[in-house]
């Protein structure tokens, strides 16, 4: 069985399934190309490992190649649902000890949202959080880029159960709803998500967001949010 992987990314958190084998050829050049375009933004991976079905010398090579990166930039790369195979190679490799595993992908995803953020002499205090919604990965890539300058710090997802996950672990100022946010009518989905934050104030963005031009809608989106701004 060749490897698939469904990648995605989960607040700061950037989250890569694989399903299959981790070994030398077409899957570790597949898995080493998707992490790579999830550190051109992020430096925190939590990589599900439920379904891999084999992993060897090379495929581990690579692991601990991108957790030295990671760290090197002040992240990480944790594993989660290691098969018994998986758990027993790492005791066997001592590598144990330096990979930090964990028992499901949701708890990997917690742990990065419970460390201290990192800090440096030139690191600006963060602004109001803002969580994100919208099935569209290139929308939350524009909101991210579109509140970050302006002093927002943003976690954005595509999935309603990982911004359930983001609310139970951070305190939000802010919930923005993109206009593909959910299947659900908004006005449901903004009831669900204000129950697991209530001093939050909460934005709705029509069709028009995605569809119009940019900077209007960049606008328009920091007008919404001026009152706590």
């Amino acid at each position: 069985m060749s490897l698939s992987l469904d990648c995605r990314p989960c607040g700061a958190v950037y989250v890569v399934r694989c399903f299959g084998r981790i070994v030398t050829g077409e899957e570790c050049s597949t898995l080493e190309a998707a992490i790579k375009r999830g550190l051109v933004e992020f430096n925190r991976v939590a990589l599900n490992a439920a379904e891999v079905t084999r992993v060897d010398s090379t495929g581990m090579g690579l692991l601990v190649r991108f957790l030295s990166h990671t760290r090197g930039r002040g992240g990480d790369l944790r594993l989660a649902s290691p098969q018994p195979f998986f758990r027993t190679l790492l005791q066997l490799t001592k590598l144990a000890t330096i990979f930090r595993v964990y028992d499901s992908e949701d708890a990997a995803i917690v742990s990065f949202l419970k460390d201290p953020p990192t800090k440096t002499p030139a690191t600006k205090p963060a602004g109001p959080l803002v969580l994100f919604v919208d099935e569209s990965p290139d929308l939350c890539a524009l909101v991210r880029s579109l509140l970050n300058g302006h002093g927002y710090e943003v976690l954005s997802t595509c999935r309603v159960h990982d911004a359930r996950i983001l609310l139970s672990a951070a305190k939000v100022d802010y919930i923005v709803l993109g206009p593909d946010s959910s299947r659900l009518p908004s006005d449901s989905l903004a009831a669900s998500l204000k129950s697991l934050a209530p001093g939050a104030t909460t934005v709705l963005l029509d069709s028009s967001f995605k569809l119009g031009d940019p900077e209007r809608a960049g606008s328009e989106l920091l007008q919404k949010m001026q009152p706590r701004a």
